[in-house]
């Protein structure tokens, strides 16, 4: 992490505007309030795209870490100060609890956390500073024991709800220690480049070229050494590259992998942001409607397609009713990138883990099994559908299509042996189905992906056809 230099209140707004970095303190203030909105339910997205711009990057990356480890900072707080303190004064103490938990490389020293978060609290709530420096203070004497006494609760020691460690005990027995230790790591920054543009070789020299470091581990996929904003990636403004996990990267590959004819007829459905759309006219000509029920998410497609010079359709319209945008005429294929509860790419969005409900889970497999259900008429005879959801939930995944087969039966609907299944975010890429050719991370690589699962449906032609 970037250390900040410490500038006096006073001289913050000069001191940013003339490009020097913000004080801590006020770092401090805004990822308490990003910790307040998410403990209250608003995505850290959202709060970050409110946060002033000389605080934004600062912001995110304290936020990430604090939200890594909130459950450690919650427990810390119960034990240090029983009576819950006003919101504000508790999201700031979290947010230096979870700082000051022992670390190989802390980010600031101690005394300088505790004295800028005291400025932080002074400026908002006067009236706590002493009870804020006190518990602070308190910790660093006894964190060896306060640390342990911490550790023996669930929720402290993996940092996720009792409830999601819970369903990944009952999902994966063998990998949930795994999947819970994954999840705090920081992902890689991987590339897609288009193939319409630049093989991955290429693409490889001209990041070279530019003074980046990166690894081929696919034909048209590379893993930076460090993340960068992509302005800094060549080409990135005239589409020849994309920021895309290579566990995502998957849809692509096996949809048209299937054997897709040119000018075929695709249904992206969910499609927003648009990075699987675009894929998918990167690598061969088809003629492609992206849905969305979002109208201003949907735009972020056009967007998506306007950067890589490509052309599709968009239209915004709900999957679960094919009869308010259906023209009449079936798909070749359709993909379906599922509302789901993105329990796969957490260590991308660790407010995730605490924005979700246990309840969320039934409300968000019930949807997933409404658009099969709607989606799976309009596909063609002999067409392919590949659902997909960037989820380690078995409810929203393995569960899920087996109850769509039940529903269907096998003699219309065949889940092809090509099918990945539940691909986890593990050093062995975790796959539960069969490795798909052309996909996924090279079995040689260091690189861990995103957890997804991907199920390839054949809607069986009807008898006597093929």
């Amino acid at each position: 992490m970037v250390r900040l230099q410490r500038v006096t209140s006073d001289n913050n707004n000069r001191a940013a505007s003339a490009g020097q970095a913000p004080a801590l303190s006020r770092l401090l203030e805004q990822t308490a309030d990003a910790v307040q909105a998410v403990r209250g339910g608003r995505s850290l997205t959202d709060v970050l795209a409110a946060c002033p711009g000389p605080l934004r990057p600062g912001t995110q990356a304290l936020s990430f870490l604090v939200l890594r480890r909130l459950g450690a900072a919650q427990a810390l707080r119960a034990m240090l100060a029983p009576r819950t303190p006003p919101p504000a004064v508790e999201a700031l103490l979290l947010s230096a609890l979870a700082l000051l938990w022992p670390d190989e490389a802390p980010p600031y020293a101690d005394h300088t956390l505790v004295d800028q978060a005291v400025t932080a609290v002074r400026r908002r709530a006067p009236q706590s500073g002493s009870f804020v420096n006190a518990v602070l203070r308190r910790f660093l004497r006894e964190r060896d024991a306060l640390v342990a006494a911490a550790l023996k609760q669930p929720v402290a020691r993996w940092n996720h709800p009792a409830w999601w460690i819970d369903r990944l005990k009952a999902d994966w027995p063998g990998h949930w220690q795994g999947l819970l230790a994954a999840a705090q790591e920081r992902p890689p920054m991987t590339l897609r480049v288009n193939v319409r543009q630049a093989t991955g070789a290429e693409y490889l020299v001209k990041l070279q070229a530019a003074g980046l470091a990166g690894e081929l581990i696919e034909a048209q996929a590379i893993v930076l050494e460090a993340p960068v904003p992509v302005e800094r990636l060549p080409g990135f403004a005239d589409g020849v590259v994309s920021v895309q996990d290579a566990a995502a990267q998957r849809a692509g590959n096996l949809l048209v992998g299937a054997g897709l004819p040119p000018g075929a007829r695709v249904l992206d459905a969910c499609a927003a942001p648009g990075g699987k759309t675009a894929h998918l006219l990167e690598l061969a000509d088809l003629d492609v409607l992206a849905l969305d029920a979002d109208p201003q998410r949907l735009a972020r497609v056009d967007d998506t397609l306007a950067r890589l010079r490509l052309k599709g359709r968009t239209r915004a319209g709900d999957g679960r009713r094919p009869a308010d945008w259906w023209d009449g005429q079936p798909f070749d294929a359709i993909l379906l990138d599922a509302p789901c509860s993105a329990s796969g790419i957490v260590r991308r969005h660790p407010d995730i883990r605490w924005l979700r409900r246990e309840d969320d889970i039934a409300a968000l497999a019930k949807i997933q099994a409404e658009l099969l259900d709607a989606l799976w008429p309009v596909l063609k005879p002999g067409g392919w559908l590949l659902y997909a959801t960037c989820s380690v939930f078995k409810a929203e995944g393995e569960h899920q299509i087996d109850a769509f087969l039940q529903r269907r039966g096998t003699s219309v609907a065949h889940l092809d042996d090509r099918s990945p299944g539940h691909l986890l975010p593990l050093p062995d890429n975790g796959s539960t189905g069969a490795p798909s050719p052309g996909s996924g991370v090279d079995a040689a690589s260091h690189v861990v992906s995103d957890g997804f699962y991907y199920a390839l449906l054949r809607k069986k032609p009807a008898a006597g056809a093929d």
